[in-house]
């Protein structure tokens, strides 16, 4: 599209030296104005919009500097470019600090003006885009919730990457909504009418895994009984989400960074390479810069990968979302067990807003479910959802060993204390699954403050690396 600018100055023959400099150069149409109201009165019209602004600073009447204040107020992400005096530094800064973009100091050079006029440009080509990718999140119907400072974050990250092919690495605590964050970059991209193919690596054995992303022909293997189309193949001009990336061995790892520098694969049993045009989404709920320090991940396949991070916030980040979410899963898992519509009464929602959510929305979602079953009305009560009533904040039910009227003051704050650190560490250590670099991380401590800690509360990191997961 050609770009609109409106070029505002007194002196007509510095308007059209701009137009015949400008519009050859740059593509551009540039609309003339004399004056400052004659500028507002242009830009008021409803069949012409613009995307850039150049104006003099002195004018009689209405001067630059007015006329940038009424842009700002009226049209705030409108980008404007000054035109000042030669050696009047003074009055660029004072417009700079009114909100233009630029200033250009005149007698000018064409290639100056060509050159700062182009960058202005392309702010604003950058500022109707990322517009145009955020009003398509709201109105598109994707699966990410959220209207909290912290998902508004993601959803803008989204929106500026959504039009391009870079890899992007989403990380965040297992519950996040990972595939939900790759299903809206695909949606939004203009690659969203090709496949979208999601894979878990974790959950396919290595051996296996390589011959489904790559495909293989007869006779590569046991069992290979006939030619398959990798997953590779098959996700060509769309988009592959490989789920859980920091799960995938060394062999793995080599093969996929070949992909994503040579953009072709070659199937098992084969002498020929497939050339595929993918966008490589991954994810992991792993610290990948400590595994890469532990050798268990390719440094420049790491940086391959994270072009763009998107980390997601845990759900007790945003508790703010936890109604419209609830809102969200009712409906749909209403719907999916056939129930009739339900809602959550007044006790129950305070409960979930306290309710620390280490399993966060997949744990949110598990809870509603279970509402929706044990309910027997259309209202959730505190009895039909499987969370303690009274809460890890609640007074009355800290454990204290003993009847509290028997502690001293000494007493009672250390089995506070020690309950408090059982409680919090332990469980960063399973969310962690007992690393205690990570646990450390997420408690934004030193490692060897953690541990300390540990130590005096008698906290054994072993028993999480135990668990399972």
């Amino acid at each position: 599209m050609t770009p609109n600018i409106l070029v505002v100055d007194d002196e007509k023959d510095m308007t059209r030296l701009l137009q015949r400099t400008l519009e050859p150069e740059l593509n551009c149409r540039v609309t003339m104005a004399f004056s400052g109201e004659m500028a507002l009165n242009i830009l008021g019209l409803a069949d012409t919009t613009f995307d850039l602004v150049i104006s003099d600073i002195r004018m009689p009447e209405m001067d630059g500097f007015d006329l940038l204040e009424q842009l700002k107020q009226r049209y705030p992400d409108l980008t404007v470019v000054m035109l000042t005096a030669y050696g009047n530094i003074e009055s660029a800064v004072t417009a700079i600090k009114k909100g233009a973009y630029d200033f250009i100091a005149k007698p000018f050079e064409q290639a100056e003006i060509i050159f700062k006029i182009r960058k202005a440009l392309e702010r604003s080509r950058l500022i109707s885009e990322n517009r145009r990718l955020q009003k398509a999140c709201q109105t598109e119907s994707l699966p990410l919730i959220g209207q909290s400072p912290a998902m508004h974050k993601v959803f803008e990250k989204i929106a500026l990457i959504a039009d391009s092919d870079v890899t992007v690495l989403i990380t965040g605590e297992s519950g996040t909504g990972k595939d939900l964050t790759a299903r809206s970059i695909h949606a939004l991209s203009p690659r969203k009418n090709k496949p979208y193919i999601p894979i878990n690596c974790p959950t396919i054995p290595e051996h296996i895994l390589e011959s489904e992303l790559f495909g293989y022909k007869k006779g590569a293997f046991t069992n290979a009984y006939r030619d398959k189309t990798g997953l590779f193949q098959e996700a060509d001009h769309g988009t592959i989400f490989l789920d859980e990336i920091g799960d995938i061995g060394p062999n793995i790892q080599t093969k996929l960074l070949r992909v994503i520098q040579e953009k072709e694969v070659k199937p098992l049993g084969d002498t020929r390479v497939d050339h595929v045009d993918v966008r490589i989404i991954t994810s992991t709920n792993q610290d990948l810069p400590q595994k890469i320090k532990d050798k268990e991940f390719r440094e420049d396949f790491f940086y391959r990968l994270s072009v763009i991070t998107i980390e997601l916030p845990p759900l007790r980040d945003r508790v703010t979302d936890i109604p419209l979410l609830c809102d969200h899963l009712l409906v749909k898992n209403c719907e999916k067990l056939n129930k009739p519509a339900k809602h959550l009464s007044e006790n129950v929602m305070d409960l979930l807003m306290k309710h620390p959510w280490p399993g966060n929305v997949r744990e949110l979602e598990n809870v509603l479910v279970q509402g929706i079953l044990y309910s027997t009305s259309d209202t959730i009560g505190l009895a039909d959802i499987p969370i303690d009533k009274n809460g890890p904040n609640d007074f009355v039910s800290m454990n204290f060993g003993k009847d509290i009227g028997q502690l001293t003051y000494k007493e009672a704050k250390e089995s506070i204390l020690t309950q408090f650190n059982h409680n919090y560490i332990g469980a960063m250590l399973s969310m962690t699954k007992g690393n205690i670099t990570q646990a450390a991380r997420r408690c934004a401590m030193d490692r060897q403050a953690l541990q300390q800690i540990m130590k005096r509360y008698a906290i054994d990191p072993e028993k999480f690396r135990n668990k399972p997961s």
